[in-house]
């Protein structure tokens, strides 16, 4: 844990000149910081419960009233139609001790017509991603990552990205407006496959999710040798849209192995620290290196409103959110996982908050269903 530590007093911040990043120094102010790491708790491979596989667990969230959680699968019916789970993560507000993650029940999600939504390759067929319980209207509102053809998928239908609100028994109960410059399109025209929204949080005043990656008219994917901006939407509390802002997404943490190898960068989660502030979790999977993850803290107020703009790839110069490192969690647990869910669990007697950092173990029995709880102040 020295090395987390450590970590936070990094600070990265982010200017733009002509369209393109540049670093600069973050104000310094209130800051999150983990004091300790609590400990880390696994599911089995492929575990039953309910008559379901649980795996792929994407999003997670607590209703701070019961202390349920909520644990959202982006299985695409390769097992069982989409769903999300209930359950309990024993944290002991005392010590702070993670001792244990029992999962409860399972609900079916459902279309506005009360039929499942159809499995991967077919129209409508639902990607949950992230998933955040409302206190204030105890509804759940879930983030559909979207899906279109491309060069390897030309059969893939287009199912747009969504953000809908769900009943605690799984009934449709209506979604948000989706910009459209979101719109998914079969050209190389708005988000790319597998670029749509990936992580979702309330505010106190507002809704924000963002996207994973970069749009086709705002620059080109990660590399070792550039990064590329994500777009971060906010909504009002009654639905409207607000605002957009840009992400900055790092380079490429190291390059594939062999050189011409696979890899996939980008935000797989944000949280609210309050209406301005939020962690972010950035995911990188690179062939022959495996994953590599860090939290960050972002800040949204210095950054330029981007919605009413088509592309973010040279043109007007902009502002992305400013940007803190708070953890490379390569350093708490070997090897990473797919990290990719984020959410505040119980605050402990000495008055630190708790942090749960999740992965999704993509069904591989190379890869592992992993919760980690961490203690933090300044949230």
């Amino acid at each position: 844990m020295m090395r987390i530590a450590a970590a936070c007093v990094a600070v990265i911040g982010f200017g733009v000149v002509g369209g393109q990043p540049s670093t600069a120094v973050a104000s310094a102010g209130r800051e999150l910081r983990i004091t300790r790491f609590l400990g880390e708790q696994t599911l089995p491979h492929k575990m039953q419960f309910g008559g379901t596989t649980v795996g792929g667990l994407s999003g997670i969230d607590r209703d701070p009233l019961t202390g349920t959680w909520y644990l959202i699968s982006d299985d695409r019916w390769r097992y069982n139609p989409a769903r999300f789970y209930t359950g309990r993560l024993d944290i002991n507000p005392v010590t702070g001790k993670f001792t244990g993650v029992n999962i409860t029940g399972v609900t079916t999600l459902q279309r506005p017509d009360g039929s499942p939504y159809p499995a991967y390759g077919l129209p409508e067929s639902a990607d949950p991603e992230t998933i955040r319980f409302d206190r204030w209207s105890r509804r759940l509102l879930w983030g559909h990552e979207g899906d279109r053809p491309d060069g390897e998928h030309p059969a893939v239908p287009v199912s747009d990205l969504f953000v809908r609100w769900t009943g605690r028994d799984g009934r449709h109960l209506g979604e948000l407006p989706v910009p459209a410059n979101l719109k998914l399109t079969t050209t190389a025209a708005g988000p790319r496959r597998n670029f749509g929204f990936e992580g979702l949080t309330f505010t106190p005043h507002h809704i924000a999710a963002i996207v994973e990656g970069p749009r086709y008219e705002d620059g080109e994917v990660p590399t070792v040798e550039h990064g590329a901006p994500a777009r971060i939407t906010v909504w009002s509390r009654d639905g409207r849209v607000r605002a957009q802002y840009a992400y900055p997404i790092d380079p490429l943490p190291a390059a594939p192995i062999p050189p011409t190898g696979h890899s996939d960068t980008g935000v797989s989660e944000i949280l609210a620290i309050d209406d301005h502030r939020y962690l972010a979790l950035e995911r990188s999977w690179i062939e022959g290196v495996n994953y590599k993850v860090k939290l960050y803290e972002i800040d949204l107020r210095d950054a330029t409103n981007v919605l009413d703009r088509n592309g973010l790839a040279g043109g007007e110069p902009y502002r992305p959110v400013s940007k803190r490192l708070v953890s490379d969690l390569g350093t708490v647990r070997q090897p990473v996982q797919n990290l990719e869910s984020l959410a505040w669990g119980p605050r402990l007697i000495t008055g630190e908050c708790t942090l749960v950092i999740g992965s999704d173990d993509n069904f591989d029995a190379r890869e592992t269903t992993q919760f980690l709880a961490f203690a933090a102040r300044g949230c």
